[in-house]
């Protein structure tokens, strides 16, 4: 029988057994450790920090922490330490055991129910220590209060010995946590990402004013900290690195309602996109919720009527829209509230209704204010809005006599595109080829069955620098937004995509990687859910041809020309060829032929379909967006206007970067 145990509010300071309260058994979690983590790939391996660590976090967030240190080690596991107060180790006055052993081995045990052990906190279901523990192969958890250290062990949920108490230690409070991800539940990976963390913690500090946070690798002897005094603020001014302000300053508030926080930071700049960054105690709610709602609205209200008041905005015209208002926006929402309504574990959406009306109370107060008192920004930021609002009707106009309303079908599809026969999606690709030249050999070669081919003629436009009415003149993209299928600006619809694998197909040179970035740029900025989804590829196209006798070799690199060369010339050995009095390596590994492909329109038919093509035999690079802050600053730098960014970039980076070490 499940019990759900509803205790009394405790005096603030006061943290004990009584707290940790028991609702449900760990047995599950190892049968369906989906359905906690949500998958046992890559992310879920990674959701293992983030659960330990947001408990120190939320210490932190409490007032009672202000260090929070992740080790990745050497052998594969990760420590995880605070200077908080350290898990109770006294017994629970329910299960008898150590309060400990029972939050970390009990499902829905945790100090984060009865409202005495946390205020505010980013744990919804209690769930986080326990599934840890439950989904390690071992796991290692120490605690100090007053001054005396605590030891306990676990092997995949199972406590190993009782709670020891080991005696004095220099440290006067805090928990560490060291664990090992289980092998046979993570059969993709159990190997931590430096990256990752490093950005994961990154946030943290930035949500959290005046905590201290550290990450060392001890495989790489790498490490990193962050303290940011300003919290969002200096995130705000982060996210705009590399790009024009409009003013002088961050609008910043920070005000409590009722029993919860509202904290909000604003600035604009001169790009055409928009960047919101909304959270719930610190955990970021990607699909939004209702202080998003609540503080698109208020915006929207507050610049329309500082519009109208301030004579910007005349009487016979409309409104200004949300999209109009929103471009160039860069904002952080950060609500802290005690009992926040996530849906599901993975937390992607705040649901907590009266968080909109806060939200919209604190932005209607105080923007209102700010622009008042700030009247050349408040100008900068209302003709920005009015020239977006300009832009929409005159793209809109555009799209009407290029595209269809609704879904494309082939009666609108691009001249120059040649369709595949299959109308399944799934089975489908796209391939977007340099030039009409190789678009020729890839429309003799293609499996016409399953892979659409669409030539572009040039560089496409750069749309880091144009706004869509612009897009919409240019024929490139207009044939890209038409072969697509999923419409563009406010119709795209990403359940129209015609092909569910779009792939970059252009020459293995400089020229080549220009038109991939300003094809990915187009996608980032206009298709994010295209990207997003997995969706985009690049085709690698091989560099050499050799030929051995009757067998030829595609090496895709100069490394991998040299692995090839050396198999023959250890193959010729074997066979008891004399190859030493040579001193040529291409004649000394029997090569004949040695070609060098300028580009794809130097391949036949045959050959491309062979090296670039054949699903058994291509090589493909499949594009993610790891990191949505570092790629939108990536391209930035690359695409944007600061021409000094993108040089210094350039060149601290043109011996060695390619382009999928931009790690996008």
């Amino acid at each position: 029988m499940r019990e759900l145990i509803v205790i009394k509010q405790k005096n603030d300071n006061s943290y004990d057994g009584s707290q940790i309260q028991v609702l449900e058994g760990l047995d599950p979690v190892r049968k369906r450790p989906g359905m906690y983590i949500g998958s046992t790939g890559y992310e879920g391996v990674h959701h293992l920090i983030k659960e330990i660590a947001d408990n120190s976090i939320d210490e932190a967030i409490a007032g009672y922490a202000n260090k929070v240190n992740v080790i990745l080690l050497k052998d594969g596991g990760v420590t995880i330490e605070d200077n908080g107060r350290g898990i109770p180790v006294d017994t629970h006055p329910k299960t008898g055991k150590s309060t400990i052993e029972t939050a970390l081995t009990i499902l829905h045990a945790g100090g984060k129910f009865g409202g005495g052990g946390y205020k505010v906190s980013s744990g919804l279901h209690g769930v986080g220590s326990s599934v840890v523990n439950a989904l390690s192969s071992r796991l290692i958890a120490e605690v100090v209060h007053n001054n005396q250290l605590y030891r306990i062990e676990f092997a995949q949920g199972v406590t190993q010995g009782q709670l020891q108490k080991l005696g004095k230690t220099d440290r006067q409070r805090g928990t560490t946590i060291t664990f090992y991800p289980d092998p046979t539940i993570f059969k993709e990976t159990i190997e931590f990402d430096y990256k990752w963390v490093v950005n994961y913690l990154r946030h943290q500090a930035y949500l959290t004013k005046g905590v201290y946070v550290a990450v060392q690798d001890e495989r790489t002897s790498e490490r990193e900290a962050f303290y940011f005094e300003g919290g969002i603020q200096s995130y705000v001014k982060h996210l705009n690195i590399g790009k024009d302000i409009i003013g002088d300053s961050v609008f910043y508030v920070e005000k409590q309602v009722e029993d919860s926080m509202i904290e909000v930071a604003i600035q604009y700049n001169d790009s055409f996109a928009e960047t919101v960054k909304p959270f719930a105690n610190n955990v970021l709610t990607v699909d939004g919720g209702t202080h998003l709602v609540g503080f698109r609205s208020a915006l929207t209200r507050v610049i329309n009527d500082y519009a109208r008041k301030s004579g910007l905005l005349k009487e016979k015209e409309e409104n200004l829209n949300g999209d109009d208002i929103r471009e160039g926006l860069t904002a952080v929402i950060l609500v802290k509230l005690p009992d926040p309504q996530f849906e599901g574990q993975t937390k992607n959406k705040l649901g907590n209704p009266e968080v909109r009306r806060y939200v919209e109370q604190v932005m209607n107060e105080y923007f209102s204010y700010y622009l008042d008192e700030n009247p050349n920004t408040a100008k900068g930021i209302v003709g920005k809005a009015l020239l977006a609002a300009r832009a929409r009707k005159a793209a809109r106009a555009a799209r009407d006599n290029v595209i269809r309303k609704g879904a494309l079908d082939g009666l609108s599809l691009p001249g120059k595109l040649a369709d595949c026969s299959s109308k399944n999606p799934a089975d489908s690709e796209l391939y977007i080829v340099e030039g009409d030249s190789a678009g020729g050999s890839a429309k003799s070669g293609r499996d016409s069955k399953t892979q659409a081919i669409l030539p572009l003629r040039g560089k496409v436009l750069n749309v880091e620098r144009a706004r869509l009415d612009r897009m919409l003149g240019n024929n490139e993209i207009v044939s890209l937004i038409k072969g697509m299928g999923v419409g563009i600006g406010d119709q795209f619809d990403i359940s129209g995509l015609r092909y569910h694998r779009i792939i970059i197909m252009t020459d293995a040179d400089v020229d080549g990687s220009h038109i991939a970035t300003l094809l990915l740029t187009f996608f980032f900025r206009y298709m994010r859910e295209v990207v997003e989804g997995g969706h985009i590829y690049l085709a690698k196209p091989p560099l050499f041809l050799l030929r051995a006798g009757a067998k030829k070799f595609y090496a895709y690199d100069e490394e991998e020309r040299e692995v090839i060369t050396d198999k023959l010339i250890a193959d010729r050995k074997t066979k008891g060829v004399n190859v030493d009095i040579e001193s040529d390596r291409t004649k000394q590994a029997g090569i004949t032929l040695l070609q060098r492909y300028k580009g794809l329109g130097e391949m036949d038919a045959e050959q491309l379909w062979e090296t670039t093509m054949n699903p058994e035999n291509r090589v493909l690079v499949q594009v993610r967006v790891a990191d949505a802050e570092k790629a939108d600053a990536i391209f930035t730098k690359l695409m944007g206007d600061q021409v000094d960014l993108r040089k210094a970039f350039i060149q601290s980076r043109a011996k060695t970067i390619s382009l999928e070490e931009l790690d996008i």
